[in-house]
């Protein structure tokens, strides 16, 4: 298909390299340079999306990472990229591009109907439409999802391959414009480490369609020599394709380059993107600015276009965007596009808001075919998928009822002013401030080690930016005790004088529904009446209008729109723009892969880290089956002979009971606490008393949250004066170590107490059943194990298969029992050693789920599974733990009227009146069949291999008051069983089987 829109010459593309690509399923040609906003508008497609709400015809507004219309999905299948932007995408060889948002096609979008209906469907329509009735509040669901969103999300997993690297630098500098240019050779020069981003594959910014010259020659001539100066110095980095997306903490900013996305698919080897993180000693932004739209009637229509896009795409690609043009303004900027327009052989009338005598120096057209308009604004653009013509009159602040005529065209340029881009300069916690002069929000109070330069902060006269540039990167090197450089800055010759009207809409601040809608931001389709409806709705601080109105929600987040919708709610509030404020900017400043941020950690494994014990190897060995605990990888149990769950731990829980067996615990959190306070602290932690412990001895505690709530419990042994060894749940460790660092840091920084987490230090064996002892006393002769010398909850130091050792009788089974903890990198040793001394005793190892029934056998909680988050020490049953005489955290809220209520679920056994049937865990518990009072719910459930019949936990409300009580179990499948009440010991209520002989 010929380029009809191609001039003959200009631009920056390699005219000898053509490219042939798809959009919507028809073939089109561009160069090798071009991006698939410039190729579309060579070959004269202006109509290339729909609008999010209204799905109004959108046409290509921007050159560059503004662009909110011409979104597209790229290619198809494992290679679709879902919402790229077409003003950035680079073409290449077969590219396929599809528009989104529009069903069965473009052309005949089937919900192009919205735009009939547009009066009933303003700002916060969904909030007051689908409230009533509720019971067809699924129904508006699903035709909600299915009208939401803009691209389709890949369906299978992406081929690329993603890499991430850190890197370190004296300058890093943001931005591939003049101000950049200059600013990287002045450091360069002087031999700092210097990195340069920039998000464009060629060096220049504005100098690429400026017709500025420098020191005689086109400006583009300087940006090539200094271009590659830079990439001759050693200590530079350049970085093209690459966006600075993220500005945290201590200089630190992400960057996404993309290496491969330029290149044909089959060519696309090697790593896709590359996420950069740089710390940098100092931060040079000179980011640019982005040209804001003017507020009109259909301002919206395909062909419809930002002043600086027109003038990019005439001198950048050699695209000649319209033949019979009209330009619209409020500054000079936009005389340079009527230049560009006029020289490439196009009608041009200008209509500028401003008086003659109010216009500052403009270029001088000479014989060039430009009309200009002065005092006029541009009211309404009309035309269908396409402008053909506008409506012009008077500019009357305020007023629409001016006599307006018709000029027909086939594109229109706007320049409203420009926005400096402050994404990054905000993420760094810096502050904007309104000025006046450029009418537009600029860089103020910075709060990291950060300079801005050029347009960013703005400056828009050339010189100007260049000479910041030149000096940001100076007062980098002075920062530094480095000599400063002096940079030879060139000559701007012809450089256009940047003055500016404020003109914020054009019209009726109040113009009806029935009327051209004016719109603000173009991809959510906010309209001026929207923001009007907003502040007459009672919203008044911009954070909300924004919300309400989904002002800057889009992937272009608000980089056209935002400036101008705030402008327009500070005129509604008869307030200033200052007053008013801005929108808070967030990372990321442009949408990021996915795949960047993973790397290469991908798949179900890398999701989070997977931690094994010492002993792993060995449990896979012996065929144990895993399950996951947080992040660890424990033995769930260990088959023999095709036996599945259930005989599994029927045979590991008899071991237990009757011989002897080993288990793996050194998941278990393990925190080494140390200091002269640590017994205050501790006593301020647990529920009850710590003081009077022992050396040599264990204490079971309690931990509650501040409301009262059990947060986690274990075992706390004493091992000398001022030490002591903390132990958790396996996965509560990391939350009750930030848990008493919280404590520590805020609440009692004058407490001298160091915690160091030690789980994965300690390797630990449960050696556990009636010949437990035997066992050990044939692998550690330098302990005394006899009831009398070794008592229960008592530790000991001695030596274990000849490797030190630290031994606790302690019991999570109720049988005799010892926990063996020596350091991990000798933990097979012991395990092996302990393993070839149980043989004769017919040792035997055991999962999680034997864990789990013999503990509940002896009705031990599991904190999590028995507790919700909601349970009090009383509702466990075990108030006896809280002490009455110490202070300790939740203790105050235990007392509240809700906490010490009379009616709170309690922790009870529940006994199955079908012993051989196990109760579903989960299963509510009901006071009767018939009744839909739910009094609790069954937490635990097992088949006790020991009692030969089911035994469950539960919370019931009130349960502790109702032991012998039948209450009803609500089953699953919509049955019903019953279940008595009894307490939660099932097994050796008196304790007698940790302490035999």
């Amino acid at each position: 298909m010929p380029q009809h829109f191609r001039l003959n010459d200009g631009g920056h593309i390699d005219r000898s390299k053509a490219i042939s690509f798809t959009f919507n399923g028809v073939r089109y040609q561009g160069f090798q340079g071009d991006t698939l906003a410039s190729a579309l508008l060579a070959n004269g497609v202006h109509f290339v999306a729909r609008s999010w709400k209204y799905h109004r015809p959108r046409g290509i507004l921007t050159a560059g990472v503004e662009e909110p219309n011409a979104i597209v999905q790229l290619e198809s299948g494992k290679h679709t990229v879902p919402n790229a932007r077409a003003t950035e995408v680079e073409i290449y060889q077969d590219l396929s591009a599809v528009s989104v948002n529009a069903l069965p096609s473009l052309e005949n979008d089937r919900l192009a109907i919205n735009q009939k209906i547009a009066r009933f469907i303003p700002a916060g329509f969904y909030y007051k439409t689908f409230m009533w009735p509720r019971r067809f509040w699924p129904k508006y669901e699903k035709l909600i999802r299915a009208a939401a969103g803009l691209g389709s999300a890949p369906t299978t997993r992406d081929p690329s391959r993603y890499d991430k690297r850190f890197a370190h630098c004296d300058v890093l500098i943001v931005g591939g414009g003049p101000a950049c240019l200059i600013a990287a050779l002045t450091a360069g020069r002087a031999g700092v480490r210097v990195i340069l981003v920039d998000d464009q594959p060629l060096l220049g910014g504005s100098f690429l369609a400026s017709r500025e010259k420098l020191d005689g020659q086109p400006a583009y001539a300087w940006v090539r020599i200094v271009t590659a100066e830079l990439r001759g110095m050693a200590n530079v980095t350049v970085l093209s394709r690459s966006t600075a997306f993220g500005y945290q903490d201590h200089n630190l900013v992400t960057v996404t380059e993309r290496l491969t996305d330029h290149k044909p698919l089959a060519q696309r080897t090697g790593t896709r993107e590359m996420l950069w993180k740089v710390r940098a000693r100092r931060v040079v932004l000179a980011t640019g600015a982005h040209e804001r739209p003017l507020v009109f009637g259909n301002n919206d229509l395909p062909g419809v276009m930002l002043a600086s896009a027109v003038t990019t795409y005439i001198r950048r690609y050699g695209v000649l965007p319209g033949k019979r043009a009209v330009i619209f303004t409020n500054n000079n900027s936009a005389y340079e596009a009527a230049l560009a327009l006029s020289q490439a052989g196009a009608m041009v009338t200008v209509v500028d808001s401003r008086q003659r005598d109010h216009v500052a120096r403009i270029p001088a057209f000479g014989r060039l075919n430009v009309t200009v308009i002065h005092g006029s604004a541009v009211h309404e653009a009309r035309g269908n998928k396409r402008v053909s013509s506008v409506r012009i009159g008077a500019y009357l602040p305020g007023r629409s009822d001016v006599e307006l005529k018709s000029i027909d065209c086939d594109l229109l340029a706007i320049s409203g002013g420009f926005s400096p881009a402050l994404h990054l300069f905000a993420h760094s916690g810096g502050r904007a401030k309104w000025d006046d002069n450029s009418a537009c929000f600029i860089t103020g109070s910075d709060k990291q080690a950060t300079i801005s330069a050029g347009s960013s902060r703005g400056t828009f006269n050339t010189r100007d930016v260049l000479t910041e540039g030149h000096q940001a990167a100076n007062a980098c090197l002075k920062a530094f005790g480095s000599i400063e450089q002096t940079v030879f800055i060139p000559l701007v010759e012809d450089t256009t004088a940047f003055a500016i009207q404020p003109l914020w809409i054009v019209g009726s601040r109040e113009r009806s529904t029935h009327g051209a809608k004016q719109f603000v931001d173009f991809q959510n389709d906010v309209a001026a009446t929207d923001i009007y409806l907003a502040a007459r709705e009672g919203f008044e601080s911009i954070e909300h209008v924004k919300r309400y109105t989904a002002m800057g929600f889009g992937t272009d987040q608000g980089k056209t729109g935002n400036v101008n919708g705030m402008a327009i709610l500070a005129e509604a509030l008869g307030k200033t723009i200052p007053e008013t404020g801005t929108t808070t900017f967030r990372p990321n400043y442009t949408p990021v892969t996915f795949g960047a941020f993973v790397g290469r950690e991908i798949g179900a494994k890398m999701f989070e880290p997977v931690r094994k014990t010492c002993f792993h190897q060995w449990h896979e060995d012996h065929g144990a089956v895993f399950e996951d605990v947080g992040q660890w990888k424990r033995p769930w149990y260990y088959p023999r002979d095709g036996e599945d769950l259930h005989a599994a731990v029927h045979r590991e829980c008899l071991a237990v009971r009757k011989g002897v067996a080993v288990m793996d615990a050194s998941t278990l959190g393990k925190i080494d606490i140390q200091g002269p306070d640590a017994k205050e602290f501790l006593n301020w932690v647990y529920t009850n008393a710590w003081s009077k412990l022992e050396v040599g001895k264990a204490r079971y505690g309690l931990m509650l949250n501040e409301n009262g709530m059990v947060f986690d419990d274990g075992v706390t042994v004493r091992l000398s004066e001022d030490h002591y060894l903390m132990t958790t749940t396996t996965g509560g460790a990391a939350g009750v170590m930030m848990w008493l660092e919280l404590w520590l840091q805020t609440e009692w920084p004058s407490m001298k107490v160091r915690l160091t987490s030690v789980t994965d230090h300690w390797a630990t064996i449960v050696v556990a059943g009636p010949d437990s002892r035997k066992v050990l006393q044939e692998v550690c002769s330098d302990i005394r194990f006899s009831r009398e010398a070794f008592p229960f909850m008592a530790y000991r130091n001695g030596t274990v298969a000849d490797i030190r050792a630290r031994v606790v009788r302690i019991s999570f089974s109720g049988e005799l029992a010892y926990e063996v903890n020596v350091p991990a990198n000798h933990g097979q040793k012991v395990w092996d050693a302990i393993m070839n001394a149980g043989k004769k005793f017919a040792i035997t190892p055991y999962g999680t789920e034997a864990l789990h029934v013999l503990r509940a056998e002896k009705g031990f909680i599991i904190v999590g599974q028995d507790t919700d988050g909601s349970m009090t020490p009383d509702d466990l049953g075990m108030g006896g733990m809280v002490a009455k005489n110490k202070d300790f955290l939740g203790k105050r809220s235990l007392s509240r009227r809700d906490t010490a209520a009379p009616n709170r679920k309690q922790l009870v056994g529940l006994e199955h009146v079908a012993p051989n049937v196990v109760l579903p865990e989960g299963s509510a518990v009901l006071s009767q069949a018939s009744s839909n009072t739910v009094l609790g719910h069954v937490t635990s459930s097992y088949m006790s291999p020991i009692l030969g019949k089911s035994i469950a936990m539960g919370t019931v409300r009130n349960g502790l008051s109702m032991l012998g009580h039948s209450v009803t179990i609500a089953l699953p499948d919509g049955g019903f069983t019953s279940a008595r009440i009894t307490s939660t010991v099932f097994y050796d209520k008196d304790g007698e089987r940790q302490n035999v002989e």
